[in-house]
């Protein structure tokens, strides 16, 4: 999977999507792709609007022998299981959720939910 996005986006569906099926990827080290990428482990990072760190990095991919693919593949499945399975992030809502029930004031615009 391929790619280079240079917009600040939140975390990558697609890129989540390509991890959960075994496929290695080349992006940029950017707001929500490099949360998705292990540098080396499931994936290549790439600077942002870089097209030769790009071209080097797809020609690595093509050189890489199959193993090699399918082993940073399975890497990004493992990394998707372990960070982004659904149950996890819903852990996540709810927990952000009830730092701000514990901080809500009544009539205070401004709550402070960085604390835990």
């Amino acid at each position: 999977m391929v790619f280079p996005s240079f917009y600040r986006e939140g975390v990558s569906r697609v890129l989540m999507e390509a991890s959960a099926m075994e496929r290695p990827i080349i992006t940029t080290d950017n707001v929500g792709c490099r949360e998705v990428v292990d540098h080396g482990i499931n994936g290549l990072l790439i600077p942002t609007k870089n097209v030769p760190e790009l071209v080097d990095a797809m020609e690595e991919f093509v050189k890489m022998n199959k193993s090699d693919r399918e082993i940073m593949g399975k890497a990004g499945r493992r990394k998707m299981a372990r960070e982004f399975d659904e149950k996890i992030v819903f852990a996540s809502y709810d927990q952000a959720i009830s730092r701000y029930l514990e901080n809500y004031e009544p009539g205070n615009k401004v709550i402070n939910v960085n604390n835990g």
